[in-house]
């Protein structure tokens, strides 16, 4: 969609899902992002971010190696059935177990005549590991509203991903599972509380820094609610500690001045926002650190990073030996 000018900006009204799911219920899930997909369409939305794994949140929990979906699947046709009938752009994530035996976190676009693009996360965030292996791909897809940039929740905050779409898109549909400390560790009760704190202000000013510093709007949808599993210490079948956290919401959309045009705080709960935005590229407005994450990380964040990211590839390798790996 071109030949607006600047004078008389080419508005499109765009839409970020917040979705509260339920650990391995892919029917339930489907059902409930279809109802906030009806909820944008009533707001006329024609552009419209789904969260990452919207089929199902993610935890330490042996469903999940059963959780993923092959290539043709009941999430893909959902996203096809909305892009057709209401003439849509409309994309999110999902785990894709693909024939030779790997699983992705797969973020599928899907344009108004049924053409369907995919990128894949390029490196899980620690207990993901458990669940798929990375890709390669730029995220970058050619569609009939412009250039569009994929990544998915910690994606957005490592610099290689603003390399390699800076210059390269119109504007951006991202997307997060973005988790909480432990909340049931009361051993740990201060270090908790201040990691907790840390982590709200990472997720919150996520998809803004994003945004200003590519120079392009920035649909972000999100995940909230309570989320319980197991929480790996070590690889090699050793006991897991039991997990209770939340799932960060923070569903935005950002303009191509990196303006915050609509929020959903995880409070807030599963819920729609809306806004009309100019879908073409502005100038970045904040300039990319020289290091490997954006935000300055803290140590903490940086251990549990290294150490869930070992503990999830073996269980991974495991899983993938042992014939897990299965798709619904």
């Amino acid at each position: 969609m071109s030949g607006a000018t600047k004078e008389t900006p080419e508005l499109t009204r765009v839409a970020a899902l917040q979705m509260q799911g339920r650990v391995g219920d892919i029917q339930y899930n489907l059902h409930h992002v279809r109802e906030l997909l009806d909820e944008a369409i009533h707001q006329k939305a024609k552009v419209i971010a789904v969260p990452e794994f919207f089929t199902t949140p993610v935890v330490e929990n042996p469903r999940l190696w059963a959780a993923s979906l092959p290539p043709e699947n009941p999430a893909l046709d959902l996203l096809k059935e909305y892009a057709r009938d209401h003439q849509l752009l409309i994309g999110g994530s999902y785990l894709e177990h693909r024939p030779q035996g790997d699983v992705y976190n797969c973020y599928t676009l899907v344009q108004p005549d049924g053409q369907v693009s995919r990128h894949d996360k390029d490196q899980p965030t620690m207990i993901e590991n458990a669940y798929y292996t990375g890709g390669r791909d730029d995220g970058i897809h050619q569609t009939c509203f412009g250039r569009v940039g994929t990544a998915v929740c910690w994606e957005t905050i490592r610099t290689r991903t603003l390399e390699r779409l800076h210059g390269k898109i119109d504007f951006a549909m991202t997307g997060s599972h973005w988790w909480s400390p432990p909340f049931n560790w009361s051993v740990l009760k201060g270090f908790i509380d201040t990691m907790a704190s840390m982590n709200a202000d990472y997720m919150a000013e996520a998809p803004g820094q994003f945004a200003r510093m590519l120079g392009v709007a920035n649909l972000h949808a999100a995940h909230c609610g309570s989320l319980g599993g197991t929480i790996p210490m070590a690889p090699f079948g050793l006991p897991s500690p039991r997990y209770q956290g939340e799932l960060m919401g923070e569903a935005q959309i950002i303009d191509n001045t990196g303006n915050q045009l609509a929020r959903r705080h995880r409070h807030e709960g599963p819920g729609v926002i809306t806004a009309d935005l100019e879908l073409t590229p502005g100038e970045p407005s904040l300039e990319t650190p020289d290091r490997f994450w954006i935000p300055g990380l803290a140590w903490r964040f940086r251990f549990f990073w290294q150490q869930q990211n070992w503990c999830g590839r073996s269980l991974y390798q495991k899983a993938r030996k042992q014939g897990w790996l299965q798709h619904q």
